[in-house]
């Protein structure tokens, strides 16, 4: 017998579409989170209830990230670590097919074995070679994009806490500033991947993390446990020569500036024009990072990578941008950052580290004829 589908009451869906139901604490998209952008823009009803939960967890996050600074350089290494680990760990379990799994005893495994071909062609069954190739191929891409990345961010470290807190820092700042435009002002959806981005969003959050890199450098630029290098695994206390980069250059202010203004002379640190180029990138090109992990969530229908952060989803979420940034920043300080951040103090350590005691004494006997030659040619 026909079911009757004119009536006005709402019809009870038949067939495989009945069985599709969300799973609860599941983190899969429903289908109309996928077309209907506005509803997610405007119309959210619990948006405040969620802005709670988000901003709470923030300031969780931002309080042990600085107890962690404080700690210095060998906690902050540990704490990137253990990042990387979850990161790794959320990415394996979004790219793993439990009922494939099951057809492949001791397959899983091959996730957590870096050198573990053998492993993978013991492991190969008829009729799914192309499944276990392709699980072989994301898990050395998981582990060169996630570990590689590290590389670089504990590189950022040992150069100066500076160079790892304020690249992370205008991160979070360009996040935080996008979520609060947003959600006050945005109208205009920036990109399909991400219904919630807006335009508004993005131009706000970028002129505040200009403004923010600027005035952060000055202020981390004055401690010398955030500027100063380490160059072993001790904990204790740094004292060292900034370096130019970090010594005050001061400017008189044009005399057509109003009276009111309290300052006669500013004083700038050269590297807060070094971190308006950090805080562009941070607003204009990192956020992209973060789109990217959108499309990737939206090609296997999830919203989030986890469910560790309460109203931000996993860890993965949270540093796409950050992947992104520290690589930069790594690329920046090698290239613009290090020729001209030279002191007397550092070419001493690297020759009392590189050369042998002879090698020490001729260099001294040179300098010393250089040094002869320089004044008698200018008496």
């Amino acid at each position: 017998m026909d079911r009757d589908t004119g009536s006005g009451g709402p019809s009870t869906p038949s067939g495989p579409t009945a069985r599709l139901r969300r799973r609860k604490g599941s983190n899969e998209v429903p289908p109309e989170v996928e077309t209907n952008g506005d509803r997610l823009l405007f119309n959210d009803r619990n948006k405040y209830k969620s802005m709670l939960i988000r901003t709470y967890s923030t300031v969780w996050m931002i309080g042990g990230f600085v107890s962690i600074i404080y700690l210095g350089h060998l906690y902050i290494w540990a704490m990137v670590v253990v990042i990387q680990i979850f990161m790794a760990k959320e990415l394996f379990n979004l790219l793993r097919k439990a009922h494939e799994d099951r057809q492949l005893p001791g397959f899983r495994l091959l996730n957590w074995l870096v050198n573990g071909f053998m492993w993978f062609i013991l492991t190969l069954k008829k009729k799914m070679y192309k499944y276990q190739f392709s699980q072989y191929a994301w898990t050395h891409m998981i582990l060169i994009v996630v570990f590689t990345q590290s590389a670089f961010t504990v590189a950022n470290i040992f150069e100066g806490i500076f160079w790892f807190l304020l690249p992370a820092s205008l991160i979070v700042i360009n996040d935080i500033a996008a979520y609060i435009f947003g959600f006050f002002f945005g109208r205009t959806p920036l990109i399909k991947l991400s219904p919630k981005k807006t335009w508004e969003g993005f131009i706000g959050a970028s002129f505040a993390t200009m403004i923010s890199a600027f005035v952060l450098a000055n202020i981390l630029g004055h401690f010398q446990w955030l500027t100063c290098p380490r160059k072993d695994l001790s904990t204790g206390w740094l004292e060292c020569d900034p370096g130019p980069l970090f010594k005050p250059e001061y400017f008189t202010v044009p005399q057509w500036f109003p009276e009111w203004f309290p300052w006669r002379e500013i004083s700038i640190l050269p590297v807060q024009w070094h971190a308006l180029c950090l805080g562009l990138f941070a607003s204009i090109i990192a956020p992209f990072g973060g789109f990217f992990a959108s499309g990737f969530k939206r090609a296997f229908k999830i919203k989030d990578f986890g469910d560790s952060i309460p109203g931000h989803g996993g860890i993965t979420d949270r540093m796409d941008c950050q992947m992104v940034m520290a690589v930069f920043a790594y690329i920046y300080h090698q290239s613009f950052i290090v020729p001209q951040s030279l002191s007397i103090e550092m070419i001493m350590d690297q020759i009392l580290m590189n050369l042998t005691f002879e090698e020490q004494r001729a260099l001294y006997t040179k300098l010393g004829q250089i040094i002869m030659e320089k004044q008698f040619g200018e008496s």
